[in-house]
């Protein structure tokens, strides 16, 4: 409520707050929760696996060319890359938003694309990473219209090794 009121509407924290019987303070906290889950909720997946797979196939095709119109044409405008790189590799651990910024963090990555490997991440399109025999990282997909409006990516070695992934063989 105090989320709708202020974003949409302009009503001041002030006259809210007797409204949802809490101070100043706290509603502006609970405007700021409500926006972030609205900016961070997952978003519906296209039904159709072939689709998914072949979005996530054009993905790597675009990155391993460097083909950033390729890849704007795959990635939804609003797309977001979420990294986790964990202690080991902090400098992974990213958020970015944007088809172009996207674009170029995967043709950076893109001499990767030889190393991936289809996987179903979570149930859905992914890949697994693997070089010199051991997993690099696990990347989850979501494809809606035939674009990829997500891609979560898992690249702390801890949590990696935890999970017991094959290695090429």
């Amino acid at each position: 409520m105090a989320f709708v009121l202020h974003d949409m509407f302009a009503v001041p924290y002030a006259e809210i707050a007797p409204l949802v019987e809490r101070s100043t303070g706290t509603t502006r906290q609970l405007a700021a929760r409500a926006r972030r889950r609205v900016r961070d909720r997952s978003p519906e997946a296209d039904g159709d696996p072939a689709l998914r797979r072949e979005a996530v196939e054009a993905f790597f095709a675009a990155a391993r060319e460097g083909d950033i119109d390729a890849l704007l044409a795959v990635l939804h405008p609003d797309v977001v890359l979420r990294s986790d790189g964990g202690a080991a590799r902090g400098r992974h651990t990213r958020r970015l938003e944007g088809a172009r910024t996207v674009a170029e963090q995967a043709v950076v990555f893109g001499r990767f694309a030889p190393f991936v490997r289809p996987a179903l991440v979570n149930g859905a399109e992914g890949v697994l990473v693997v070089a010199g025999g051991r997993p690099l990282a696990v990347m989850g997909f979501t494809v809606t219209g035939g674009r990829v409006i997500a891609v979560d990516v898992l690249a702390d070695p801890d949590r990696l090794a935890r999970l017991g992934l094959p290695g090429e063989g």
